[in-house]
């Protein structure tokens, strides 16, 4: 099948929505799929307003149009709702070309985090954007459930995998944090307001907190809390070597759709501690994987009594083989329906 991927979201962002879709397009590719990658790096770009890692394309309708012309795609999958996402939407709609996208990321709370409105306010234009999509993608039961209260119909589960040669127990640690006084705290992600990270650092317990990632929050979070360590963005094998150096993993965030992180965390064998919302209700759904609380350090109490081989088992059913299978599902073929601008 031939598969165009748009996604405003790509390397080199350092986030659970590019892996998801760098790891699908390499699991699509390996079967024999041919897959057209429309991402910002294939156009001249300008820095998101207050974040300024992440590239926007400037004016991509006509490059955009041209690619899916040329390209003939046989599917079409729109990742985010950027400008890239709304370029394919239109030629798709114009063009009465059926396609599908993702639910990935809650814009509406992220602005709402950092703008101090009513997160409702921003909610138009999400729903404008994925309204017409013979299908949405969405990662969990939780996410579909509140979608479908708005309304929405035509929903298709898409899960998450972790790369479970590259997580697992056993493995080196990080040299840097051997002689820290445990327990060792960890979180993992992009070091941003939305993700609240200081509901983590402000925790009046014992150990010692590390973060990893980077951000637009990093600079001031290291001069509020100067007892944590930051140690920036890692990947690969140093990424695994972080979360296996961990006695339990802190996921702070109440505004996101899933926290592949999470799922990293598990199969390395370290468990959770997280609010009870939507994305760690849905990952850590087991007691031997973490526990939830409302008051986060009780979660994080919960955590570290949990046993690190139970939590690894768990983390094992994260498999990216099922997810590749659910994203080819929820594909709409060109032909297979027609839609009206």
């Amino acid at each position: 099948m031939r598969i165009a991927l748009v996604s405003d979201a790509w390397s080199p962002q350092v986030n659970g929505v590019v892996r998801t879709l760098t790891t699908t397009v390499g699991r699509l590719t390996a079967r024999g799929h041919v897959v057209e990658r429309i991402v910002p790096s294939d156009f001249r770009t300008l820095a998101c307003p207050g974040y300024a890692e992440i590239r926007l394309a400037m004016t991509p309708g006509r490059g955009v149009a041209r690619r899916l012309s040329a390209f003939a795609p046989d599917a079409i999958h729109i990742a985010t709702e950027g400008p890239l996402g709304w370029a394919a939407r239109r030629w798709c709609l114009a063009n009465g070309r059926p396609f599908t996208t993702s639910f990935h990321t809650r814009f509406a709370d992220y602005l709402a985090v950092r703008t101090r409105l009513p997160a409702a306010l921003f909610w138009s234009p999400l729903d404008r954007f994925h309204r017409p999509a013979a299908r949405v993608f969405v990662a969990t039961p939780t996410l579909e459930a509140e979608l479908a209260a708005r309304g929405y119909t035509r929903l298709h589960r898409w899960g998450r995998g972790v790369d479970l040669t590259a997580f697992t127990p056993e493995g080196e640690r990080l040299a840097e944090v051997a002689d820290l006084p445990g327990p060792i705290l960890l979180h993992v992600g992009r070091v941003a307001p939305e993700k609240n990270i200081e509901a983590f650092l402000s925790l009046d317990v014992p150990g010692t907190k590390l973060v990893v990632g980077d951000g637009p929050a990093r600079a001031m979070l290291e001069q509020r809390y100067p007892q944590a360590r930051f140690l920036g963005a890692l990947h690969g094998a140093r990424l695994a070597a972080a979360y296996r150096s961990a006695d339990a993993f802190v996921f702070p965030s109440r505004t996101d759709t899933f926290g592949l992180v999470m799922a990293e965390a598990l199969a390395s064998g370290t468990p959770v501690a997280a609010y009870p919302v939507a994305g760690p209700v849905d990952v850590v759904t087991d007691p031997a994987a973490g526990a939830l609380d409302a008051d986060l350090a009780t979660a994080v109490a919960g955590a570290l009594r949990c046993d690190r081989a139970a939590a690894a088992a768990f983390g094992r059913q994260f498999d990216w083989d099922r997810c590749t299978d659910q994203f080819l599902a929820g594909l709409c073929p060109i032909g297979e329906t027609r839609l009206a601008a």
